[in-house]
Parts: structure tokens; sequence; C-alpha cells
């Protein structure tokens, strides 16, 4: 159904893939981003990810462990993620 949604969306710039389910779907399973298996790959690759998507760790508090072995997801997916929206607004 998701599927249907977005082939109706008539300007789709941004599509958060969050947590590895979602990722699993959108992009594993076309083939995209195949040589990062893990969300961690994913995300810290987020810049090789293909247009419109945008990979992101799911923000569960259970995250936090992850979030603490992964500094540079602030101090570059986050950054880069603000850009981007704020590219969007114009």
């Amino acid at each position: 159904m998701a599927d249907r949604v977005l082939q109706k969306l008539q300007r789709l710039e941004l599509v958060l893939l969050i947590g590895q389910y979602a990722q699993n779907y959108y992009l594993l399973q076309q083939g995209l981003m195949k040589e990062h298996k893990t969300l961690t790959q994913r995300v810290r690759h987020f810049e090789e990810c293909p247009t419109p998507y945008f990979p992101l760790p799911h923000p569960s508090p259970r995250n936090q462990i992850w979030l603490k072995k992964n500094p540079w997801f602030y101090d570059d997916c986050i950054p880069a993620l603000r850009e981007t929206l704020n590219s969007l607004k114009n």
C-alpha cells in the first residue's frame, strides 16, 4: 500500500527511511545500497543513497546505545539532513 501512496505523490522530494525495516524494503529490495548491508553502514553512507531517500536510525529510546557508539551521526548526518530540509523549503 505504501508504494501506491508514494506513486501518487506529485512532488516527492524526500523520504526518510527510519529504521532497518524501512531501509530493507525501499533500498535492499530494489537493489539499492546493496554493498551496505547494515543499518549503520547505510546511515554512515547516507550521501550514497539515491534521491529522495535518506536513511536514519529509529529514534527509539532503545537506540541510545547506537547513538553513543556512532557520534558521527550527530556530526555528519543531522547537519546534512537539516541542509536538505532547508533546501526543500525554497
